[in-house]
């Protein structure tokens, strides 16, 4: 029996009975639609997270800090090493650090810094003393003007690029360049851990650029765009009056390399700081994102497990309809075989209807699936209320995966009534009723 003769005959059965296939088909429909919006609804939460990471700069970068306190015993002690880092420990990771890409030091300051325009508009806002290579690592992209230079570094320039944030709560829809901007200091101006240091004063910088917006972090609640960028010698002249820096960024060439960089780094920093690591801390923007991406793989797998069921009870109702199928064309079966057809011929024939029956259905299911996972990402944005929009992720692997499975589920469910037809008797067949 040729394929090609199985398939129209497989056609023309659901087409004689349409009702009745409809209806064994449902369970096959709702199974695969259910799996493939389950799975587009997770690997869209999945996708939300990568690009929450993309805002701070990637799930591939790693942030090395100066520790003021370290953990001995369940106890926190203050931390006394007078090691620290400076600029020499950039350039020395960036020359012997094979797995790392880029490296950005950084001297930050995160909020509640008073910024006061020329015409008296003000906002609290944070700022960040960088390098020139900031930008590329983090790429980000300039909205008007320019980028911090290594002509700026050097020179210890009053220049500032602003974010997206600060420059609308300052200028409005106005352009900021080469307008004066004032940034308190002393009173204003806190530590990393909230001290306040010196007597009150301001600097004033030059504003030479913008920045695109890249939104508000999700896991974090705050955002770059409310960031005045400065050169990092400038922030170190007039704010910290040293040479120190408090956080060096690190990127990896992959997520991958990250915990073969960090051991690099580590390297590094003890050959460069007296055989010691224990005055930096380690932040890895990949091990939040790993504990997120776990509760959405468990959602997903009790999601798609519930969604399975409806698979298996599909292949059931698929078995339900061939044994009857049997039945009602009994004489049909021993005719076929009296004229010379195979116990071969007639398995292939209802096994091959219980596969199209499983693959119409799950053709059905994959359109419905895809339908349904968009309704269920605008319905959780509604709920959530977390994000401005929920992608719904439907991959080719998952919609061969499905079409699979219902090849699967018909060869499963369909073989035993196809043997019991291969196995009838043509003359006891052609007495049946």
């Amino acid at each position: 029996m040729h394929i090609v003769e199985g398939i129209l005959i497989g056609i023309a059965a659901i087409r004689a009975n349409k009702m009745r296939s409809l209806l064994t088909m449902l369970g096959i429909i709702i199974g695969v639609a259910a799996v493939l919006a389950m799975i587009a609804i997770g690997d869209g939460a999945k996708e939300i997270v990568v690009q929450d990471a993309q805002k701070l700069g990637g799930a591939n970068q790693f942030t090395m800090y100066r520790t003021w306190y370290k953990r001995i015993n369940d106890r926190w002690v203050r931390n006394r090493s007078s090691e620290y880092m400076e600029y020499g420990d950039v350039l020395a990771i960036e020359a012997e650090c094979p797995s790392v890409s880029a490296v950005t030091p950084r001297i930050p300051d995160w909020k509640g810094v008073l910024i006061q325009a020329a015409d008296g508009a003000e906002t609290r806002a944070g700022w960040n003393g960088v390098d020139a290579s900031y930008k590329t690592a983090m790429d980000w992209n300039i909205k008007e003007g320019r980028f911090i230079t290594d002509a700026d570094v050097e020179n210890a320039t009053k220049v500032c690029v602003l974010g997206e944030e600060v420059a609308t709560a300052l200028f409005g829809n106005k352009s900021p360049l080469g307008q004066e901007i004032k940034i308190a200091r002393g009173e204003d101006h806190r530590d990393r851990w909230g001290r306040k240091e010196g007597k009150r004063s301001t600097e004033r910088f030059t504003v030479v650029g913008t920045l695109m917006p890249r939104g508000r972090s999700l896991r974090f609640g705050w955002s770059f765009d409310n960031l005045v960028f400065m050169p990092l010698s400038t922030s170190q002249e007039r704010f910290t009056g040293n040479d120190r820096i408090q956080d060096i960024v690190i990127y990896a060439h992959t997520v991958d390399d990250v915990p073969k960089a960090i051991e690099e780094v580590k390297a590094v920093i003890r050959k460069r700081h007296n055989n010691r690591d224990d005055f930096i801390g380690i932040f890895e923007m990949q091990a939040g994102m790993a504990q997120l991406e776990k509760i959405s793989k468990v959602i997903k797998i009790a999601l798609g497990s519930i969604a399975g069921f409806s698979l298996l009870v599909g292949g059931i109702g698929i078995m339900n309809m061939m044994l009857v199928a049997v039945t009602e064309r009994t004489r049909e079966i021993g005719l076929r075989k009296a004229l010379g057809a195979r116990p071969l011929d007639i398995l292939l024939q209802f096994l091959i209807e219980a596969v199209m029956l499983c693959g119409v259905g799950g053709a059905i299911g994959i359109g419905l699936g895809i339908f349904a996972g968009e309704g269920m990402a605008m319905l959780a944005v509604k709920i959530a209320k977390i994000v401005p929009e929920w992608p719904s992720v439907i991959s080719t692997q998952w919609i061969l995966i499905s079409v699979s499975f219902s090849a699967v589920i018909g060869i499963s469910f369909g073989l035993y009534p196809a043997i019991k037809a291969s196995s009838l008797s043509p003359i006891e067949a052609l007495r049946k009723d």
